[in-house]
């Protein structure tokens, strides 16, 4: 084995030129495939913690057809106060849970005395919910969310810009609770809260003691339970372990909780996986520019190696050991441009980092992208383009195997 190795090494430095071609497109499709996957990867990482960070948290709880009816706000499926306790159990108990909060929401009508309008409410508890949102602050404008005080609104931007509404301003919510009692409070303007994308981005923020106060509300409710995890990566451990919530029925046999994780609740988890399908057709592309290199290069040097070819079997090289000899010039050419591509990658990376991309989004300026090149991502295109390589040479090694050594011989 070392004399093949030797062999084939050998013969890839006496076609140097061919063989730096060959090993320099390797060397570009990893690059290109490792800083798009740094890149993107830091881009996915970023986007999910601002929705989970800021909006939906990593898990919400409600009553079973909650979310389903959503965009009408209804108050018949609210949680009540047993319900909310045997939550409570499972999220106490719940290792990879950080923190949770409750929210009451509400649908209301909206005026400044002016004009009417309206509006989608949360009641909060401004203290969970900032401790279970940690950008939930980086939303508003003009206000610190975690000291929200009773008889204060953090208004919607859009609602606010439309409206000429400004901080300090009083406006006035009047809402019809579940049994059509109609009721209007005042409200001073605190801040205002910026758009997001997907459920929630356009909601405006009242402490939940005005809701039940609105609403009056006597007895205690809660429309939905959002959870924050140690660690997003637990996902679906934690979920496993809240399953046995969706599981309990209520009098009518039916379910009595609906538990959803981020990823269905927002709708840039459709962006996600159109990324990890585009990172799928660049590893794609990576393997047809291998495998089109590596044969190029491996046909070519039969047909230029015929006589040598020929002279070997003459002198007694079984047709398995030339197939060998074959394939260990390709999987030198792919194991060289990987190494080589892969290195490149953590420069570019690193010089990528140093220099720091810069964008904004929304009311965030020079926000810094991170690329990160894992390991496992670099293990995994590795072993793609190796074993690729070694497949791309195989139609050339048989062939060379296959050839007579007295035709071979008399070859010009």
């Amino acid at each position: 084995m070392k004399n093949i190795i030797k062999m084939s090494l050998r013969n890839l430095l006496r076609s140097g030129r061919r063989t730096a071609l060959t090993a320099s497109l390797i060397t570009i499709g990893v690059v290109f495939v490792l800083v798009y996957a740094a890149l993107s990867g830091s881009f996915k990482a970023y986007m999910v913690g601002q929705i989970t960070d800021s909006m939906l948290g990593h898990v919400q709880i409600h009553k079973k057809g909650y979310v389903a009816s959503i965009d009408s706000l209804p108050l018949d499926k609210n949680l009540n106060q047993k319900q909310i306790e045997k939550i409570t159990e499972f999220l106490d108990d719940n290792p990879y849970i950080e923190s949770y909060t409750f929210r009451l929401k509400l649908g209301a009508m909206f005026s400044n005395y002016i004009a009417s309008t309206s509006v989608r409410l949360n009641g909060i508890n401004p203290k969970k919910e900032t401790q279970t949102l940690p950008l939930f602050a980086s939303r508003i404008d003009g206000s610190d969310p975690s000291s929200l005080k009773e008889g204060s609104i953090i208004v919607p931007e859009l609602l606010a810009k439309g409206m000429n509404i400004k901080k300090d301003d009083t406006i006035v919510l009047v809402a019809t609770n579940q049994k059509g009692s109609v009721n209007g409070l005042n409200f001073k303007v605190a801040g205002t809260s910026e758009t997001v994308s997907g459920p929630g981005g356009r909601d405006g923020y009242i402490h939940i003691n005005d809701v039940k106060k609105l609403l009056r509300i006597k007895q205690v409710e809660v429309s939905e339970v959002v959870v924050r995890l140690k660690d997003v990566d637990q996902l679906y451990k934690a979920m496993q372990l809240l399953k046995p919530l969706t599981l309990l029925k209520n009098e009518k046999d039916k379910p009595l909780f609906e538990i959803h994780t981020w990823e269905k609740l927002s709708p840039f988890y459709n962006i996600v996986k159109m990324l990890d399908i585009m990172d799928i057709s660049i590893k794609i592309i990576l393997i047809s520019i291998v495998l089109i290199s590596i044969l190029n290069v491996m046909v070519m040097s039969v047909y230029e190696r015929i006589k040598e070819i020929g002279t070997i079997a003459a002198m007694g090289t079984t047709p398995s050991t030339i197939s060998k000899l074959f394939l260990t010039e390709g999987l030198m050419l792919g194991i060289f441009g990987t190494i080589l591509g892969a290195m490149l990658s953590y420069v570019i990376v690193f010089v990528i980092n140093t220099i720091g991309i810069t964008f904004s989004f929304g009311r965030q300026d020079n926000l810094t992208l991170n690329p990160v090149l894992n390991f496992n991502e670099v293990l995994v295109v590795s072993i793609i383009v190796i074993i690729i390589s070694l497949i791309a040479s195989i139609s050339p090694a048989r062939k060379a195997s296959k050839l007579n050594p007295v035709d071979a011989l008399r070859q010009n």
